[in-house]
């Protein structure tokens, strides 16, 4: 397997350990120095993956992924990864059984260290987002006042959390504050681009 394929394939992975459950493959795509950074965590990739599956044993939500082919750049023993991802989980809210889809883009840093190829970042672009009835003709009452005080890459997200008492930072990325977006591009292939003495 080529570098290129072997990096496509660790993001992938680690999207489809998250979806599963299937914790040690998850967890075998990060580096211990790890970094995640999305609307409900910030922390390390061993605690993104714990977080994880304390949520799914306690029988929250189980989102799925649908993710778009994803875009390699690499330099030497580092590498970054943009992968599209529709995040959509089935739930309820005001009463009613919901859909809701939060479209992003997941940057991924990965880095190569004793011939292996592992994430050590991953932080998110928000874009846009829905929260739909499940159920054609079903009526969703929505309080627009409410959520009109969220950002709107990822208002209905938000909204959803403040429904069950979770907070979202106003701090994220997304696509409403493109000067911040640009300087996270910017640093990241900067990163990119420096020269890396580990070995491998």
């Amino acid at each position: 397997m080529d570098d290129i394929t072997e990096i496509a394939q660790l993001v992938l992975k680690e999207r489809q350990g998250r979806d599963r459950g299937w914790w040690e493959q998850m967890e075998a795509c990060f580096h211990p120095d790890s970094l995640i950074h999305l609307s409900w965590i910030h922390g390390t990739g061993a605690e993104f993956v714990a977080r994880s599956r304390q949520m799914r044993e306690a029988g929250g939500a189980r989102p799925v992924h649908r993710t778009s082919p994803p875009i390699v750049h690499a330099e030497g023993q580092r590498a970054l990864v943009e992968l599209p991802v529709a995040a959509e989980v089935r739930t309820t809210a005001h009463g009613i059984e919901v859909d809701l889809v939060s479209f992003m883009r997941l940057l991924y840093r990965v880095e190569k260290r004793d011939a292996a190829w592992k994430i050590v970042q991953m932080t998110c672009i928000y874009e846009r987002d829905t929260l739909t009835p499940a159920v054609h003709g079903s009526v969703l009452e929505l309080d627009i006042k409410r959520m009109e005080q969220f950002r709107t890459p990822y208002r209905c997200l938000a909204y959803f959390f403040s429904l069950t008492s979770r907070t979202v930072g106003d701090d994220l990325y997304g696509d409403d504050q493109p000067e911040r977006v640009n300087e996270l591009y910017a640093a990241a292939f900067s990163w990119l681009r420096e020269r890396s003495d580990r070995k491998t």
